[in-house]
């Protein structure tokens, strides 16, 4: 494993002046997880109360009194350097910094919104696992060997954790808490499988594959693939998120320059917004009126520090129009995030340039702050939601 870990640093050197496209490396047939037969299917959580809003729940003023007392901070994983920065949003600054797992990806509060857990997938390798953090001390646990954690989702009722296994194009259900292998679903024609969201229902989620240009639809609670949708342009999908009354899905498409609109109902493509380049993360206001668009300013998988030319766009969901442009002063390559729990900052990390950047979700204001190399999926904690269905904090 070392001689490739070595040989992956030496390829992220390479990149400090150019950009390129790349895919994650296969892993070895024998990392893949042992077949498991599907377990009898679980209903799914309470029907949401107004199914015409699904983020009435995660409004500025919905904060839970359980988690009121965890101390506000901004939690970053940082790729290349394998730790986490914790910045403290009061005073933007990083006031820790501890090692966690090979490559974190992403920071995902847990369905109890009790843990946040970061995914070190490890590319390549059979060395993945999943750091738990306490969000009330902000300091991490042991970690537990987990293969290829690349995202992690929950099932509505919370009985499943769900590890997206990237490059093996395979959901794997888990215990929530010890993450035991509960059983795996392939998803042979997903290949790039990472980023998804739920059904108004809850019962479906379709997931994007990033390096197959399509979508897949997946019935939750029966464990199976209802089928699979190829984007018109043929791009690359990345994060996708729901509209608030449940009918469409936005899909972020990094090399198609914007967001596709998908009946989710009838697993059809409607239609395309115009945002930027390198459309990646997607994120509701908390008054689920807009819709906050991450451009990384680069269609490549992989980018040298200052030559991405990032921007955030601002999409109305009622008109599904852009209503405003912020672009990131002197360039920038916005990618993962989330916004705080007073809607008033929009927190994404500078994924080539090594920062964070502090948005502000009135005026477009940008504050950068250092952190570790390359910050991937950072969440925000607190944040309101009577429970976690996985990412940065895709609460409802």
């Amino acid at each position: 494993m070392i001689p490739r870990l070595l040989a992956a640093l030496a390829a992220s050197v390479a990149l400090i002046t150019s950009c390129m496209v790349a895919e994650p490396e296969s892993k070895p047939a024998s990392a893949a997880a042992p077949a498991v037969a599907a377990q009898p299917a679980q209903p799914a959580a309470a029907a949401i109360a107004e199914p015409t809003n699904v983020y009435r729940e995660t409004g500025a003023t919905k904060l839970r009194p359980d988690l009121a007392a965890a101390p506000p901070r901004v939690y970053v994983p940082n790729r290349r350097s394998n730790d986490v920065s914790v910045i403290d949003p009061q005073t933007m600054q990083v006031i820790d910094r501890f090692k966690v797992g090979w490559n974190p990806q992403h920071v995902v509060p847990s369905w109890d919104l009790k843990t946040l857990w970061v995914t070190n997938n490890a590319e390549g390798t059979a060395a993945g696992s999943l750091t738990p953090i306490d969000p009330m001390t902000g300091k991490p646990g042991k970690s537990i060997p987990v293969d290829d954690p690349y995202n992690m989702y929950f099932t509505p009722d919370g009985r499943s954790a769900i590890v997206v296994a990237e490059a093996h194009r395979r959901l794997d259900f888990r215990d929530p808490h010890t993450m035991k292998l509960q059983m795996s679903l392939v998803v042979p024609q997903c290949k790039g499988i990472n980023h998804a969201d739920f059904s108004a229902d809850e019962r479906t989620a379709i997931f994007t594959c990033e390096f197959s240009g399509r979508l897949a639809k997946i019935d939750i609670a029966g464990r199976k693939v209802l089928g699979y949708l190829k984007l018109s342009k043929g791009g690359m999908p990345q994060d996708i998120r729901i509209s608030p009354d449940g009918k469409v899905f936005y899909v972020a498409d990094m090399r198609a320059d914007g967001v596709f609109l998908v009946d989710g109902e009838r697993f059809t493509e409607i239609g395309f917004i115009k945002t930027g380049i390198g459309t990646h993360g997607l994120y509701p206001s908390r008054d689920g009126t807009r819709l906050y668009v991450a451009n990384r300013g680069t269609n490549q998988v992989f980018c040298g520090r200052g030559v991405a030319k990032g921007s955030v766009s601002v999409i109305d969901f009622a008109t599904r129009k852009v209503v405003a442009d912020w672009p990131m002063p002197g360039g920038g390559s916005p990618d993962m995030g989330n916004v705080s729990a007073d809607g008033k900052t929009l927190w994404l990390s500078g994924r080539f340039d090594d920062v964070v950047y502090a948005i502000d979700t009135t005026s477009g204001a940008v504050t950068s702050i250092p952190v570790g190399t390359e910050p991937h999926g950072l969440t925000v904690w607190p944040q309101p939601g009577r429970y976690s269905l996985g990412h940065t904090g895709n609460l409802r």
